[in-house]
């Protein structure tokens, strides 16, 4: 197969054994125009009389490896000259694992596999009594990158990205490998997992409806192939999904009420966009906990929605006429005290929360107000967060369980 023909500027990475011959038929096949080699202490010496020769018309640079039999340091090593090859701005990088012993070999090409290198190696039909190549017949051969025809990259994206809670990220990655080729389990897996990755978009952006049909359509095929194939980790997560979608079920049987199964949907949702760095929004969210937690103290104990006058008995039509025009926590805390005290009821949640308006949640909620999504110019901070979230725990408010990761 021929060499690469691509313009732009070309770096070919050189591993470096006992042997002059590979490395010469290397650098003439693809003809770079910077090369990095990658020797070790013993096998330097066979690079010199190849900078003798060509230094002057290229760009080089030499990476020694301490232990050639080391993988972690062969892995490191290639990681450090893809990172000079695009320190030149190379367009094209190339690797030639001819030289060196297993270990660097093997060690470089993890390092490089998935990174859009292209791989070669010097060959050839007639061999020694070592089993060298015999001068004259070497004969390069270019390998494909296993990483690109599996689709590695496309998972490892995938993964990281669901990891990270971004699951529109994740939708793109999905996409890329089912344009790849694949057998028809493999296209029938992705495309499931596809349909999963957009429910728990919708989940994500409380469209639980949406979610669960998502779900219910492409959660048990899929974990039927993943038992199927045997893959540990797939099934692991499926499974955990599946506990998931229990859960989603019964937020969906609550129905419009509030509800303390919504409330920890909230403050998992809140927990996400915390662990991806955005507290304003994380902080948001727990703001309207505080509010959700005390409407559904009152709905479980009095069958009433706070928020709708038409749920309210006759027994509190004094109450009744303020239910429509609630506006911010305070005025909704103390809507839900009254409404308990006049039915007798003491030391509730709601009248707890009430009675920490102005000695604690007051200070929490200011930091809120301050922060540049409602009426101020500041970032909500990692420890801003926090205090509102053990505030919360402080009452037995917890988030529903994460959802898996990869």
């Amino acid at each position: 197969m021929a060499a690469v023909e691509e313009p732009g500027f070309r770096v070919l990475i050189l591993t470096v054994g006992q042997t002059r011959e590979p490395l010469e038929t290397a650098l003439a096949e693809h003809t770079p125009n910077g090369v990095v080699f990658i020797a070790s202490q013993s096998s330097q010496v066979t690079v010199a009389p190849l900078l003798q020769e060509y230094g002057s018309s290229l760009k080089h640079y030499t990476l020694l490896i301490e232990d050639p039999e080391s993988l972690i340091e062969s892995y490191q090593i290639g990681q450090r000259a893809l990172a000079k090859a695009l320190e030149w701005e190379a367009r094209v990088v190339l690797a030639d694992l001819t030289g060196g012993t297993k270990p660097m070999v093997a060690g470089v090409m993890l390092a490089l596999s998935g990174q859009g290198v292209t791989f070669s190696y010097v060959g050839g039909e007639r061999r020694d009594r070592l089993g060298r190549v015999e001068s004259g017949y070497e004969r390069v051969r270019l390998l494909e990158d296993p990483s690109v025809r599996y689709g590695l990259r496309e998972w490892e994206g995938f993964r990281r990205a669901w990891n990270a809670g971004n699951f529109p990220a994740g939708l793109d990655f999905l996409q890329g490998l089912l344009a790849r080729p694949l057998t028809h389990s493999e296209q029938r897996f992705y495309t499931h997992l596809t349909g999963i990755t957009e429910g728990l978009v919708e989940w994500d952006r409380f469209q639980h409806r949406e979610a669960q049909k998502k779900l219910a359509r492409h959660l048990e095929p899929a974990l039927a192939i993943a038992e199927a194939w045997g893959h540990g980790a797939k099934v692991r997560v499926l499974r955990a999904l599946e506990k998931a979608y229990e859960r989603l079920e019964q937020l969906l049987g609550e129905g419009n009420r509030p509800s303390f199964a919504l409330l920890a949907d909230l403050m998992a949702n809140a927990q996400r966009r915390a662990e991806a760095g955005r507290y304003d929004d994380a902080l948001a969210r727990l703001y309207r906990a505080v509010e959700l937690a005390a409407e559904a103290d009152i709905h479980q104990r009095h069958g009433l929605v706070l928020r709708r006058p038409d749920t309210y008995p006759k027994s509190l039509a004094a109450l009744q006429s303020r239910a429509s025009s609630l506006r911010g926590l305070k005025e909704t805390l103390a809507l839900a005290f009254e409404l308990d005290t006049q039915t007798g009821h003491t030391g509730t949640l709601s009248q707890r929360l009430y009675g920490d308006y102005s000695q604690r949640l007051q200070n929490f909620l200011e930091r809120r107000h301050h922060s540049i999504l409602a009426h101020g110019t500041k970032a909500v901070s990692p420890a801003d967060y926090t205090a509102l979230w053990n505030y919360l725990a402080e009452y037995g408010l917890e988030a529903a369980p994460a959802w898996p990761k990869w």
